[in-house]
């Protein structure tokens, strides 16, 4: 029997960069630090000085937004500002505010009843992470070798000639991102108490980065184990591209990032006007309505009921184009994506700033410092429409738990149901740009009229069926949400 953490079926994430996100006034460095100007172009790569409490000061703004879960890009001890060059799994980066920090925006966030899920970086390290400097001081002597695969003499860790690539094994053979060698017991026990230590600390759960090139299924479920020990509701979310079923069976993740929903929603819902893009296993291509169907059932059948409710549904992420940007600025594209993020099983995940409108081409442009000190630059009314649709989730269970059933699909609309006990709520998009009518056929005849809960400007009409066929019209580029009556 698969069982996944009760709360991430009522969770709306919020992906935050930390680097980027907020400075706090309250955080002092020492005298002399050099960081750059807020709100530098991305792509220079340097440190904006984004920190941890500077998530805390904005917290009631999350819980304004209807966010009740935050995911953080690693926070831990590193030389990069994106820090998945790790050199220190056992502290916080002094930069984001240390141990203490990050102690503080736990309970704060936990007193507002927001849980923080930590990016856990285990198949690679930073030059900088101990053993490997251990290694670089001592060679071959040093008693730590087998922590990582050197694969010849002198070790090379600068080395960019590409007929001298790094001598030992590295993540996408980059010399700064020395691979572990997680096959060494002491390295597996290494990281599983750090597993241990930060849920013991405090965390909700981890994110894992590059799970798959770690080739110790072994390693993964003890590390559920070691996980789920510390805490039993740990929340386990591995990044993997595709569709993951064997990772997903209950011994290892949870969920996975589930990229294949954010291609389906961009290339259905911004069929129109979709760049050319494509990233990793993320292929973007326009879809019709009986095509995207095919993938959303796919997509949930593949999985238990209890994993499907817990994948994190995301729209983009700090290693993608923003959103608004592959679906070429069309904002009505990027709203009917966040409603099906909103209404869908799953967990719906914000990229920072989504909700105010940043726009941006791939990584590290996607990873631009959040404009607070630039209000009048923010899209008010995207904003806002972002705020209702995470009100429409809390407010319905159904929409949450509810037991999912597609009723149908054509060239450009797309149907679903979800029920949990009396409560049925019928989703219908349409992305024409005119409006459709159409006869939605019901399993059942209903008792009462469907009330319109969306669009908010109609909130309360009632639609009435015949028999078990209900006749809709459904705006251009836009969705209903209706709620059984009865």
């Amino acid at each position: 029997m698969i069982e996944t953490p009760d709360w991430v079926k009522h969770a709306i994430f919020y992906q935050i960069f930390p680097d980027r996100f907020a400075r706090s006034r309250r955080l002092e460095h020492p005298p002399g630090l050099q960081l750059k100007h807020w709100g530098s172009p991305p792509e220079e790569q340097g440190f904006q000085g984004g920190d941890l409490l500077g998530i805390v000061d904005r917290l009631d703004y999350l819980q304004e937004l209807g966010v009740n879960a935050i995911y953080l890009n690693p926070v831990f001890a590193s030389a990069a500002n994106h820090r998945y060059h790790t050199y220190d799994y056992f502290r916080v980066d002094p930069l984001l505010g240390g141990d203490e920090a990050l102690r503080e925006l736990l309970e704060e966030a936990h007193r507002r009843d927001m849980r923080v899920l930590l990016d856990g970086v285990f198949n690679h390290t930073g030059r900088g992470f101990w053993p490997f400097h251990h290694i670089l001081e001592n060679g071959a002597d040093s008693p730590y070798l087998d922590w990582f695969i050197v694969t010849g003499w002198p070790i090379r860790p600068y080395s960019s000639d590409r007929k001298h690539p790094a001598n030992y094994a590295a993540w996408w053979n980059l010399p700064a991102l020395p691979k572990l060698n997680v096959e060494n017991p002491a390295v597996r026990e290494y990281l599983l108490e750090v597993t241990r230590h930060w849920l013991h600390f405090g965390i909700d759960g981890w994110r894992l980065d590059v799970p798959q090139e770690i080739k110790n299924p072994a390693f993964w479920r003890s590390f559920r184990k070691a996980a789920k020990l510390a805490n039993a509701e740990a929340y386990l979310c591995g990044e993997i591209w595709e569709a993951a079923p064997r990772w997903l069976g209950g011994d290892r993740f949870d969920a996975t990032m589930n990229y294949v929903f954010c291609g389906a929603a961009l290339s259905f819902f911004g069929g129109r006007t979709l760049r050319k893009y494509r990233k990793r296993h993320l292929r973007l291509e326009p879809l019709n309505g009986k095509e995207f169907s095919r993938v959303v059932r796919r997509m949930i059948e593949v999985y238990d009921w209890e994993v499907a409710q817990v994948q994190l549904n995301l729209l983009d992420s700090h290693d993608t184009a923003r959103a608004l940007w592959i679906v070429g600025e069309d904002e009505s594209a990027l709203r009917l994506a966040v409603l099906f993020q909103m209404t869908m099983p799953g967990a719906p995940c914000i990229y920072y700033g989504d909700e105010i409108g940043l726009s941006s081409g791939d990584d590290p442009l996607c990873r631009q410092a959040f404009p607070w000190d630039h209000p009048e630059a923010w899209n008010r009314g995207l904003l806002r429409f972002y705020r209702r649709a995470t009100h429409l989730r809390h407010r319905y269970r159904a929409l949450r738990t509810g037991h999912f059933e597609e009723l149908g699909s054509g060239e450009r609309w797309y149907a679903f149901s979800r029920q949990l006990d009396e409560q049925r709520i019928l989703v219908v998009f349409n992305v024409h740009d005119r409006a459709v009518r159409l006869k939605l056929k019901l399993p059942a005849p209903p008792e009462a009229p469907f009330q319109q809960r969306w669009p908010w400007d109609e909130d309360g009409r009632c639609w009435e069926a015949r028999g078990n066929l209900l006749p809709l019209r459904v705006p251009a580029r836009e969705a209903l949400v209706l709620v059984d009556a009865g």
